[in-house]
């Protein structure tokens, strides 16, 4: 009927049914998320219900879902799924990519920002945070299953993998302190923000430490596929995906700088 633990990738088995661990990082992290979004939204002067954050947080899953999908078989190995296209609906099999899960998350924010009246900037302001706490989730699952581990190394904390010899940088668990700091980082922003009209910004931000973090803790990362090399310099597959959000980043972070330089010259020439 219950069986607890059957293996290192499910937490419990419900009447024959695999209750993996992925599943129960989603869900706390969509009631945490549920509970700081009414909360975190007064520094951006929104007044959504809690009916409206869980239709907001239902279609970022479901971006979540789709576009990690869809962006590890169209990142990382689309000639095998190409090949056997019925594996793409296999994700307890594993295979996500965070880079296609914000591209979906970015689609269905903009969809529900429209339909909604809600002003896209402000909300991916305030969804940045829970994403980083969700992303950080995430990677405990990781170290659970012990996929995605590190490098072999001989630091102090190295842990040792089943299957594999000598032991290896806890890159799961780096990657944890990353989006933890990301969150604490961009929640500190948020609420210093507040009162000066900047909605994007601490989104921008959000970009540039993940952008910036995420390239570091892939240098310490086992890989799986083969990196690509450009004029000499070596990049892990990751590393190359995350170039693009860096850049936006910054190119967000300079755009909403100027916008409002602009609405405090208007302001003051009185046009």
């Amino acid at each position: 009927m219950l069986s607890f633990f059957p293996s290192r990738t499910v937490a419990l088995l419900l009447f024959g049914f695999p209750i993996h661990w992925y599943g129960i990082m989603y869900l706390v992290s969509f009631i945490l998320a549920l509970i700081l979004l009414p909360r975190l939204q007064r520094y951006r002067h929104l007044s959504l219900t809690t009916d409206d954050w869980s239709g907001v947080l239902t279609g970022a899953i479901l971006g979540v879902l789709v576009g990690g999908r869809l962006g590890y078989v169209l990142l990382y190995d689309p000639s095998y799924y190409l090949s056997s296209p019925f594996e793409i609906l296999k994700v307890w099999k594993g295979g996500m990519s965070s880079h296609g899960g914000f591209l979906g998350v970015g689609i269905v924010t903009l969809i529900v920002s429209r339909r909604k009246h809600i002003p896209l900037l402000k909300l991916l302001d305030l969804l940045v945070i829970p994403i980083a706490i969700g992303l950080a989730f995430g990677r405990i699952g990781n170290f659970i299953n012990q996929e995605l581990y590190g490098n072999v190394t001989q630091v102090p904390w190295a842990v040792s993998v089943p299957g594999l010899s000598g032991l290896r940088h806890p890159a799961q668990l780096y990657a944890v302190l990353k989006d933890l700091i990301i969150a604490l980082v961009c929640s500190l922003h948020l609420r210093r923000t507040q009162l000066t009209n900047l909605p994007g910004k601490t989104f921008s931000l959000f970009l540039i430490l993940y952008g910036v973090l995420r390239f570091l803790v892939e240098e310490v990362r086992a890989q799986d596929f083969p990196p690509f090399e450009f004029f000499g310099i070596v990049f892990t597959r990751g590393q190359l995906y995350t170039i693009p959000i860096l850049i936006a980043g910054i190119v967000l972070w300079i755009w909403v700088g100027r916008n409002k330089k602009n609405e405090v010259k208007s302001a003051i020439s009185g046009k």
